[in-house]
């Protein structure tokens, strides 16, 4: 398994979203996993695998992602104006991303991040 953390701000004039390139090698029978920091509780960070729907009053903010052989693009859906969004919605989000064997998805609970850690011999993330 290969991974990398990334943070980014989502911005209008990134069209809110980004593309990042993966920098290793990718194969068609690979699959891509991005997690997002949710929270931190009691020093523990708290990783959730995306995509992540957040509800407002006037609609909804969904953190979303998709991937190629060559890279994944993280973005913003959803029916909520994203102009209007708090920066702590839309600044400064980590995100964490896991190719693995797709063959080795049906095995475990991809939902944790831990899991997914330990079947790919995972002990670190490339920060970016």
């Amino acid at each position: 398994a290969s991974a990398f953390e990334i943070v980014i701000d989502f911005t209008e004039e990134n069209n809110y979203e980004f593309i990042e390139a993966y920098g290793f090698d990718v194969f068609p029978s690979d699959v891509t996993l991005v997690y997002i920091l949710w929270d931190t509780l009691n020093g523990q960070d708290i990783w959730r695998l995306m995509p992540q729907t957040v509800p407002f009053e006037d609609g909804d903010l969904v953190y979303n992602f998709d991937f190629t052989i060559d890279d994944v693009r993280f973005f913003l859906d959803g029916t909520t104006d994203f102009s209007t969004l708090d920066p702590v919605w839309t600044e400064g989000q980590v995100f964490r991303v896991v190719v693995i064997p797709a063959d080795n998805v049906d095995s475990i609970d991809v939902s944790d991040i831990n899991n997914v850690m330990q079947l790919g011999n995972i002990q670190s993330f490339d920060i970016r």
